[in-house]
């Protein structure tokens, strides 16, 4: 594992260094640093011209720029950008921040809603939910990334937030939901018509159900999770995570989940407290990331304590929950703010924000930073993640299609293995393979192609950057760019073909 490690970082750099090599000779051909002066009605024209060319050493060949260049960036010097006169690690600083919250909120909704409706989708071929899915996932893949982030800023910024001015759904829509809501319910579940028509008639009324409770109690107007909320959605997350894990017979592992669920509804309370007032002056991500490693490590000591033959699987069922619930109340903690940041004179009541990664002149404490980037969050994110569902649905689909009709599928079912078994721990596993090569590339093609949804949403993100310095002819920050870009495709084909070996123990990357 070593030897193939070293040897293809070795690889890597030769071709990082060869590509940046080329690429800095099709940005030189490219970009004209002097197409302002030529142009110029100024009486010294000649003059800026040569003080620019001396500046930006246009006068020495450009094998020497780029050693030149190449020798700064191996000792941490980016260079500077003339345009800007500011360094370009400045300017890649925040830029790098604002894309990585962008690309790591889409690509993560983006593989585990993908994931998840792919194969559901692929247990049900040929259904009319499958039907349904294929459909909806061609769409998607087809609609330009423009169109879709234009449209978001009509409806789910302009429209949404004139909604929220006076925030009433009739009672008609309401019910008109519910029973789509069922009816995609028992698409996906399937059966016999009884049991179609059960599933139905529950997801029809557990949606008319919440839609009703948001409504009646206000909640458009001050959301928050509250004890209700959190209670119902930790036992489903309890439920739903059992039975992927372990399956709901373990009865350990769902009494682990379950105490873990009930012990965050309990402590919802004074943990809220003691972070609202006693950790909000000191909050940081840090400090927040090691919040959620706790309630882990708190998740993983139940399991333990139940003891039993399989206490390993009832502590990585805990450790999951625990963690999920304890991601529900800092998000409650994060909406406890709304009505600061709804009434702030820079809000305005218009909290979804279609423009820039935070809201200038906003104040307030860490909390209502956090909210202020998740309502900047939220347009650009459904932007990519909707592209990307589309194509995880596909590959998921197509993997677990042909997974499950292996051979060993065959076997472990003849040994009498129950269902979940068979597609969770032999056909889930291996539906990861081919994902395994998609994802890293993908979330790197995310970095560096979220170019257009950027200049849409006005995020000061890499895509943004890379676009001013083309348009300025500014070299330094658009080969600043371009490296990365390349540097982090090399680390992706890297790091997929680990990820290969740790999920098939066949593949030796040493071969």
């Amino acid at each position: 594992m070593l030897r193939f490690i070293i040897r293809r970082v070795l690889i890597g750099l030769g071709i990082l260094l060869v590509s940046s090599f080329l690429l800095y000779l099709l940005v030189d051909l490219t970009l004209d640093p002097l197409e302002d002066l030529r142009t110029s009605t100024d009486p010294n024209k000649e003059f800026l011209i040569a003080q620019r060319i001396e500046l930006l050493q246009l006068d020495q060949p450009v094998v020497q720029r780029y050693l030149d260049w190449i020798g700064g960036v191996l000792t941490g010097d980016l260079g500077n950008s003339w345009v800007t006169n500011r360094p370009v690690s400045e300017l890649l600083q925040g830029a790098i921040i604002s894309t990585i919250q962008l690309v790591s909120a889409a690509t993560v909704l983006s593989i585990l809603l993908g994931v998840a409706v792919g194969i559901v989708s692929a247990l049900r071929q040929y259904s009319g939910f499958d039907y349904l899915i294929t459909f909806v996932s061609f769409l998607l893949f087809s609609l330009p990334s423009f169109w879709v982030a234009v449209l978001l800023k009509q409806w789910g910024a302009i429209g949404f937030n004139d909604f929220l001015a006076d925030p009433w759904i009739a009672w008609g829509v309401v019910i008109g939901v519910g029973l789509l809501a069922g009816f995609l319910w028992q698409l996906a579940i399937g059966g016999e018509l009884r049991r179609r028509l059960i599933n139905a008639a529950i997801g029809a009324a557990a949606t008319i159900g919440a839609l009703a409770y948001l409504q009646l109690s206000g909640w458009w107007s001050e959301p928050n999770i509250g004890p209700v909320i959190l209670a119902v959605t930790s036992v489903v997350i309890a439920f739903a995570v059992t039975s992927l894990s372990t399956g709901l017979k373990n009865r350990r592992a769902l009494y682990t989940a379950l105490t873990c669920a009930a012990l965050g509804v309990a402590l919802w309370y004074p943990i809220r407290f003691y972070l609202f007032y006693y950790l909000t002056p000191y909050m940081n991500w840090a400090i927040a990331a090691g919040l959620g490693l706790l309630a882990a490590l708190v998740g993983i000591g139940i399991g333990v304590l139940y003891r039993g033959p399989d206490w390993k699987q009832s502590a990585r069922t805990g450790g999951i929950v625990a963690f999920l619930v304890a991601g529900l109340i800092f998000i409650d903690q994060v909406m406890s703010v709304w009505g600061p940041f709804y009434n702030s004179n820079a809000v305005n009541g218009r909290p979804i924000a279609t423009i820039g990664d935070r809201t200038p002149n906003l104040g307030g404490n860490w909390w209502v930073g956090v909210l202020d980037s998740y309502a900047h969050l939220i347009l650009p994110t459904l932007a990519l993640m909707l592209i990307s569902f589309a194509s995880y649905t596909r590959y998921s689909r197509g993997s677990m299609l042909e997974v499950m009709n292996q051979d060993y599928i065959r076997t472990a079912r003849a040994k009498g293995l129950s269902e979940r078994t068979v597609v969770v721990r032999h056909g889930f596993r291996n539906t990861l393979i081919p994902l395994a090569t998609i994802v890293p590339i993908d979330v790197i093609t995310l970095i560096g192609g979220a170019i257009i949804t950027e200049r849409i949403f006005g995020r000061p993100g890499m895509g943004q950057l890379f676009l001013q310095s083309l348009a300025g002819n500014d070299i330094e920050p658009v080969m600043a760019y371009l490296l990365i870009v390349a540097f982090l495709a090399i680390v992706a084909n890297i790091v997929a073909d680990l990820v290969y070996a740790v999920l098939d123990p066949r593949i030796r990357v040493n071969a």
